[in-house]
C-alpha cells in the first residue's frame, strides 16, 4: 500500500506533463491542418518526375557506377 504514495503523485505529474504537451502543440499550430498532408501524396508533381529518383544527398538511385566490382 505504501507504493501508492509514490505512484499516485507520479501519475499525476505525468498527466500534467501530457496535458501541457497537448496544450503546447495546439498553441504551436500542430493540429491546424490535418487534411492537406494526407492529400499531398495523391498530387502528381511533374517537376519531381522530370528530375527522376534521387537519394537525400542528390545521387541517382539507378545503380552502382563503374564496372560494379568491389575494391
Amino acid at each position: 500500500m505504501t507504493v501508492l504514495l509514490l505512484l499516485i503523485p507520479l501519475s499525476l505529474v505525468l498527466l500534467g506533463v501530457a496535458v501541457w504537451a497537448f496544450i503546447w502543440a495546439v498553441g504551436r499550430g500542430q493540429f491546424d491542418d490535418l487534411d492537406s498532408p494526407a492529400l499531398d501524396i495523391l498530387v502528381d508533381r511533374p517537376e519531381e518526375q522530370a528530375r527522376g529518383s534521387a537519394n537525400c544527398d542528390g545521387r541517382s538511385v539507378e545503380g552502382p557506377q563503374g564496372d560494379g566490382r568491389a575494391d
